[in-house]
């Protein structure tokens, strides 16, 4: 089996290559140039296209004694992630850029160029699992469920499962350090990346003024009774749920219950308004089935760092779902990821709708 594998310059995808080899592949390294202004945050700070990463990959795949390519990608990613990132927060979600970047990235430019290449699959260093059972490919968690990734890739195709290895599937983290200190990599002990890479402070507010080269419009912070509590800095700078960084002084806790970007306000009240039960969710992708056809008993998740919730699923068309929760939870954000699980399997997943 001739392999690209995908080599970020972190621990994960280093192992991943290594693993590879040991397995027989005949493998190449491919490191993926997607952001050029990478190079701003203190070192500390650094995201996973950084020029040291580019180098830490390069070494490693020097140390395999593998192939290294680096693919210019940079171009697609500012129009299919930054472009989408900046549409969601205009239209008061908060999107999802990692999936995007799967979705239409590294699953989909990559894979392209690796078939284009003579390559027959591509691997990547996410702890998940795929098996094939009954004609079709399933995705299942990653053994070390503190770690799992299953929840960013709910939008994988038939095609790409087939096509694509995932050698961390079985292994702990700490069980992955292991291996690259044993066997010298140099990142074995490299941070993991947290940040967004063309974000990299954290202020989407900022970003989205340099990008569109419109100034933030502040405007008012309303109380669910549209009573004025004071002034935001511009719609973009909040997400549902949010309690920090709003410079209210109100008697109690406030939270974000609402954002309209047309009338440039911020709804702020109490936690309980943000519990929901119910909610429908877009632009659908099964990966154990063609289709629902009938109501699901299932477990949910809203956000990565969410344990799954049971709820029952609905399909009510070729692209949407609705989905109730048995028990309300809380800031079900409109641009945030929905994904399905029977069990450690992905049933699928979609974008949770604004209007739901």
């Amino acid at each position: 089996m001739r392999t690209i594998a995908a080599m970020s310059g972190g621990v994960d995808s280093t192992v991943a290559a290594a693993l590879l080899l040991e397995q027989g592949h005949d493998c190449a390294g491919v490191h993926l140039k997607l952001f050029e202004g990478d190079n701003g945050a203190p070192a500390q700070e650094k995201t996973c296209c950084s020029l040291s990463d580019a180098e830490d990959a390069r070494s490693a795949a020097a140390r395999l004694g593998i192939p290294f390519y680096v693919l210019n990608f940079k171009e697609r990613f500012e129009r299919t992630v930054m472009r989408g990132f900046a549409q969601g927060y205009l239209r008061g979600e908060t999107p999802n850029p990692c999936v995007d970047c799967n979705r239409y990235i590294k699953f989909d430019a990559l894979l392209a160029r690796a078939v284009t290449l003579g390559y027959d699959s591509i691997a990547t260093g996410h702890y998940v699992r795929r098996e094939y059972a009954s004609g079709r490919w399933l995705l299942r968690k990653g053994a070390d469920e503190s770690k799992d990734q299953s929840y960013v890739l709910y939008m994988l195709t038939q095609e790409q499962l087939a096509r694509t290895f995932f050698p961390l599937g079985e292994y702990t983290k700490e069980r992955v350090r292991e291996i690259a200190a044993e066997r010298g990599f140099l990142n074995a002990s490299k941070r993991d990346s947290q940040d967004i890479c063309f974000v990299p402070d954290g202020d989407y507010g900022a970003f989205l003024a340099r990008y569109t080269g419109q100034p933030l419009r502040p405007g008012d912070f309303v109380s669910p009774e549209g009573r004025v509590l004071g002034t935001h800095r511009g719609t973009p700078c909040y997400t549902l749920g949010q309690r920090k960084g709003l410079g209210l002084a109100l008697p109690q806790p406030g939270y974000v219950t609402a954002i309209d970007p047309a009338a440039n306000t911020v709804t702020v009240g109490e936690e309980s308004l943000l519990l929901r039960r119910e909610f429908c969710v877009c632009d659908l992708n099964l990966i154990a089935c063609d289709s629902l056809s009938t109501p699901r008993r299932c477990q949910v998740k809203v956000r990565y760092s969410q344990a799954a919730q049971w709820a029952a699923a609905e399909q009510l068309d070729d692209d949407t779902l609705r989905v109730v929760f048995d028990e309300p939870q809380r800031a079900i954000t409109p641009g945030q990821a929905a994904v399905l699980y029977d069990g450690e399997y992905v049933i699928g997943g979609g974008t949770i709708c604004a209007n739901a």
